[in-house]
C-alpha cells in the first residue's frame, strides 16, 4: 500500500472515530427517557429530604408545586438557580407554591449546601436515580449519573401544567414565577 492511501485509510479511520464519539457525547449528555407531558398526572414519589425525613410529591396536594431537578450540590448554575429560588420564596409562599429541588446527591450533601447557601427550601436526595429517570431528567456522564436541570410546575390537583426543558439557572426562578402567575389566572388553587 502506497504512503498516500495508508494517510488516507487513517483520515477516513479518524473521521470514523471522531464521527462516533461526537454521536455518542451528545447522546451520552441528552436526558434518558421522556419527561411527563403537561397535562398528564404528576409521578408521585417519596424521597428524603436534607434533614432525612421522608417528603412525597402527595403532601402537598392543594398546593402548587415547582420541582426542580439539578445536576450537583455547590456547582456554580446550581448554586446561582438555588440562590434566585431562595431570594424568591416568599413570592412563592405568597402563590401558595412550594418549591421542592432533587438531585442525585446524598441527603447528608443536600444539608451542607443548604447551610453554607442559606438555602430554607426542601432539597431531596434521588439516591438511586429512580425519580429522575421517571421525570425523564437523567444524564448520563459516562461512568456518573446526574439529574438534568428540568423544572416542572405541578398544579395543585397534582398535573403537570408546564415543564421547562431547557433552563438557564441565572433567569429560571423569575421565569417560573411569570409562569405560575398565568397559570393562576386559570387555575386557582384549592
Amino acid at each position: 500500500m502506497s504512503a498516500s492511501k495508508i494517510t488516507k485509510s487513517r483520515i477516513v479511520v479518524a473521521l470514523m472515530v471522531f464521527g462516533a464519539l461526537v454521536g455518542v457525547c451528545f447522546g451520552v449528555l441528552q436526558a434518558r427517557d421522556k419527561p411527563p407531558s403537561p397535562g398528564t398526572a404528576a409521578p408521585d414519589f417519596t424521597l428524603n429530604s436534607q434533614e432525612g425525613s421522608p417528603v412525597s410529591l402527595h403532601d402537598y396536594h392543594g398546593k402548587w408545586v415547582v420541582l426542580y431537578f439539578y445536576p450537583k450540590d455547590f456547582s456554580s448554575g446550581c448554586t446561582v438557580e438555588a440562590h434566585n429560588f431562595q431570594r424568591d420564596l416568599a413570592l412563592y409562599q405568597q402563590k401558595d407554591a412550594v418549591i421542592l429541588g432533587v438531585s442525585v446527591d446524598s441527603a447528608d450533601s443536600h444539608q451542607k449546601f443548604c447551610t453554607q447557601e442559606g438555602l430554607n427550601f426542601k432539597l431531596l436526595a434521588d439516591t438511586d436515580h429512580k425519580v429522575s429517570q421517571e421525570y425523564g431528567s437523567m444524564m448520563n456522564l459516562g461512568i456518573k449519573k446526574v439529574s438534568a436541570r428540568h423544572t416542572f410546575i405541578i398544579s395543585p390537583d397534582g398535573v403537570i401544567a408546564r415543564e421547562y426543558l431547557d433552563v438557564k439557572p441565572s433567569d429560571h426562578s423569575e421565569e417560573v414565577l411569570a409562569e405560575l402567575t398565568e397559570l393562576q389566572k386559570t387555575t386557582p388553587s384549592k
